[in-house]
């Protein structure tokens, strides 16, 4: 019964931004270092233990490695601006299997600048692909962004970047979700939580080794939508083991 009310929990902090009492924002007196004081529910991102994110310093290499099975078959079908970030939903259809369990893919969002580090290196933005299983279990792929060339996916997603909290957008153009990951999977797996409030732990992090093109313009025009930064500050990996292949 615990389980299944920490799952309705996590997934209402997902997809509902009235879930929570408390506002709370990147930076000031709702910034983080002050989120675990605004409410009750948000007291984990103060108390917790595997908080995310984090900077991947030191990985456990392990022989046998299982890699993530994509199976992405579904479009987006909205893009949304919910005043923290912009979010891109997706059909129910497409999933990742991993420890021999499908979740499913809900929704991506991204972050400027990157919110986890690999090595001390931070990247100038990020992407979540926030999936869950049948009991609420969370697996988050991450995959960074490296500034380069224009992003031809990202571009069509952009052409309807919603620049107004609340705003909302039904996607002419379908873009897969797969078309954004890096054509290498090799990637770092560790425990910690949700990165913004209530900071809800227990999510799988799989963070993705190869970084994909975006060009200095679309992270420009993403961060005049959420006002320049929402990267929450790293948190301590403390006792965690990070492996990679």
């Amino acid at each position: 019964m615990f389980k299944q009310r920490f799952a309705v929990v996590v997934l209402a902090a997902l997809f509902s931004s009235g879930a929570y009492a408390g506002h709370w924002t990147y930076e000031g007196e709702e910034g983080p270092e002050h989120w675990g004081d605004i409410s009750a529910d948000f007291a984990i991102c103060a108390k917790g233990k595997t908080q995310t994110p984090v900077d991947i310093q030191h990985e456990v290499k392990v022989a046998r490695f299982d890699a993530i099975k994509f199976n992405y078959v579904t479009a987006a079908s909205e893009i949304l601006n919910n005043g923290h970030t912009v979010q891109v939903n997706v059909p129910a259809g497409s999933f990742i299997n991993v420890d021999g369990t499908d979740f499913q893919l809900k929704q991506f969002h991204f972050h400027t600048p990157s919110e986890n580090s690999v090595h001390g290196k931070a990247y100038p933005m990020e992407m979540h692909l926030v999936h869950a299983d049948k009991d609420g279990n969370l697996a988050v792929v991450a995959v960074m962004f490296k500034e380069s060339s224009e992003n031809k996916v990202l571009a069509r997603l952009w052409k309807q970047l919603p620049t107004h909290a609340d705003e909302k957008n039904i996607l002419a153009e379908a873009v897969n979700p797969v078309t954004l990951l890096p054509k290498a999977k090799h990637y770092y797996r560790f425990d910690g939580s949700l990165t913004t409030p209530p900071c809800s732990e227990g999510v799988r992090w799989l963070v993705l080794k190869d970084p994909i093109a975006v060009s200095r313009e679309q992270i420009d025009a993403f961060a005049a939508v959420v006002h320049e930064h929402n990267a929450r500050p790293l948190q301590p990996v403390g006792a965690r083991v990070i492996i990679s292949e």
